[in-house]
């Protein structure tokens, strides 16, 4: 049996087609596609149905994707167990984090990390959602992640960092530079929510200013806001790691009161990590208590 197919199977239902599994997994896309094709062959059942948009699980494939998440992250397991063992600093740690993270820590985390443990691999995945991450952990499909605290599931966590929250502003905007923003005007400012569900900590935040926003917009994405601002689409309450480095001409500054997102990093069990994941998350923590970029925060205004 080739675990590979599997794996591949996997990344394929997670992307949604055939390309961007080949491009997450260093492979060509036909490699790919054939592998999942032998593996449903292999099985004597279809797993994924094809179309132009890409790929779709079928009624067989979500039947079986639980017990394939199983024999993949068993596997995984088991070669970590035997990299440690051998007393050797290698292994492959599979990291699920959220956007903001991604961009602005993770790659400057894995460069310094790995000068130092250099063939210790890694495979990144990425969610919009704290929840999927939280998900993704507790079914070892990662070893670690990066999460918004507290979680919603039993996990093991560590806390990393208290990402202020800011109001964010177009460059041109009328209260540009006002510190801390007036609190009547954003009961009457236009105003861009994230998507319900990410958006935990700012509706807590009006909530505990006794504001209702004047929701005008909602989005997904951080980015998507940002550049909605940026074009005087209205204004918007997001925490800094979010704001910082952003590509789109805004400002921000504080709220009428101080509010956090807390940010944190979670394992399933932190006894049954192989050594290469506690490592990382050793490091992980280290590198955040003692990076001046992530415990001074920044206003990035590209004004």
């Amino acid at each position: 049996m080739s675990i590979s197919k599997y794996q591949m199977f996997l990344k394929t239902a997670a992307c949604g087609n055939f390309s961007k599994a080949a491009e997450a997994m260093n492979f060509t896309q036909s490699g790919v596609s054939h592998a999942v094709q032998s593996l449903e062959e292999e099985l004597g059942v279809t797993l994924l149905s094809r179309n132009r948009g890409g790929v779709v699980l079928t009624a067989d494939g979500r039947a079986l994707l639980p017990q394939i998440e199983e024999l993949c992250a068993a596997h995984h397991a088991l070669m970590q167990s035997a990299a440690s063992l051998r007393g050797m600093d290698t292994g492959l740690v599979r990291v699920a984090t959220f956007s903001s993270v991604s961009a602005q820590w993770l790659p400057s985390i894995l460069k310094s990390f790995g000068e130092i443990y250099p063939n210790i691999e890694f495979d990144v995945v990425t969610s919009d959602f704290y929840e999927q991450v939280e998900e993704w952990i507790l079914k070892g499909t990662v070893d670690c992640g990066f999460l918004r605290l507290p979680s919603v599931k039993r996990l093991h966590t560590y806390a990393l960092h208290q990402d202020v929250l800011q109001i964010i502003l177009p460059c041109d905007h009328p209260l540009a530079g006002r510190d801390p923003f007036p609190t009547e005007a954003l009961a009457t400012e236009p105003f861009i929510q994230l998507e319900e569900g990410e958006d935990y900590e700012i509706r807590a935040a009006f909530d505990e200013m006794g504001v209702r926003p004047n929701v005008k917009y909602t989005a997904r994405e951080d980015r998507t806001i940002l550049a909605m601002v940026s074009k005087g689409l209205g204004i918007s309450l997001l925490p800094e790691l979010m704001v910082r480095h952003s590509p789109y001409p805004v400002t921000a500054c504080r709220p009428p009161m101080t509010f956090y997102r807390n940010i944190g990093i979670a394992v399933k069990d932190e006894k049954a990590l192989s050594a290469s994941t506690q490592r990382f998350v050793s490091y992980v923590r280290g590198w955040v208590e003692h990076s001046e970029s992530v415990i001074t925060p920044e206003i990035l205004a590209p004004c």
